[in-house]
């Protein structure tokens, strides 16, 4: 199945609705970062947060996660925008705990006290932030705590990653409700969805029995009427840069530049999302220096 979202909108019952399916694009990130089990099922469950939240944008904005714990993960980081485009990574992407009742444990993985981060470029002066205690670390309860308190919307989030014996996702998805305004007035209408939720089929289970994002929210919202507003399609993609690399150096300052001229002869960045790699030799670094004298 290709990685897609779907977004619906029930007017009458004051509910939005999202469902994606995730897999190859989680499969993609983690063979690029060489992710072991744990690390690939933390960081998918990451990923599907990221395309949740990057659905509710607007044109040209962004969003990033930063899941931080005291666990052996310690961190998991996923960017995402308006138009499906995600990147993200873990800082220990070697972790392989052992299962626990046949899963991963995702509260093991990233510790029991720990931060998520939030933070939306809104295309404002200022970047919009929340912070909130994590949870669990099974990121879906986590951004469930998110949006309760540092937005105070209704929100319900499920999200669900089954694994092959590879070590690799089999599936990947996630589903988001939440109200629309005024939010205390339909409350009401995503705690029953919420509860629907539990009575259905664990998500992973519905997407390896064949079931779509859009086949998932008509079995949610069956009996609420509801339109679908868009299919889109969900992707990897990173937006480092040779030239972003370049302001990157900049914003060392003269004194670091010149020390690594002298010492190294060469500057080298590295890219966490991607791993791109790029060197500036010694004449390049004297350019840029030259350039910031002008």
């Amino acid at each position: 199945m290709e990685d897609y979202l779907v977004r619906i909108i029930a007017r009458e019952a004051g509910v939005r609705g999202l469902a994606c399916v995730t897999t190859g694009l989680v499969n993609q990130i983690c063979q690029k970062h060489g992710t072991a089990p744990t690390a690939t099922a933390f960081l998918g469950r990451a990923l599907t947060g990221g395309a949740l939240l990057g659905a509710l944008l607007k044109v040209q904005q962004r969003v990033a996660l930063k899941l931080e714990g005291t666990g052996p993960l310690q961190k998991a980081i996923v960017e995402s925008d308006a138009y499906g485009r995600l990147r993200g990574y873990v800082a220990v992407p070697d972790l392989d705990l052992p299962l626990k009742q046949g899963r991963q444990e995702m509260e093991t993985a990233i510790g029991r006290a720990g931060l998520l981060t939030v933070v939306r470029d809104l295309r404002l002066k200022e970047l919009a932030e929340g912070v909130v205690p994590l949870e669990d670390g099974a990121v879906d309860t986590d951004l469930m705590a998110y949006f309760d308190q540092s937005e105070q919307i209704p929100t319900a989030v499920a999200i669900d990653l089954a694994m092959n014996e590879d070590g690799m996702a089999a599936v990947s998805g996630g589903l988001l409700i939440q109200t629309l305004p005024p939010h205390e007035q339909n409350e009401g209408v995503v705690a029953r969805l919420k509860d629907r939720i539990q009575e259905l089929p664990p998500l992973g289970q519905l997407l390896q029995d064949g079931k779509s994002p859009e086949d998932v929210l008509a079995l949610l919202f069956e009996g609420i009427e509801y339109e679908v507003l868009e299919k889109r399609p969900l992707r990897f993609q990173c937006d480092c840069s040779r030239e972003r690399s370049e302001k990157a150096l900049i914003t060392l300052g003269r004194e670091a530049i010149e020390q690594l001229l002298a010492e190294e002869r060469e500057a080298v960045i590295d890219c966490h999302f991607c791993h791109e790699r790029y060197v500036f030799d010694a004449v390049e670094l004297e350019l840029i220096l030259e350039e910031m004298e002008g």
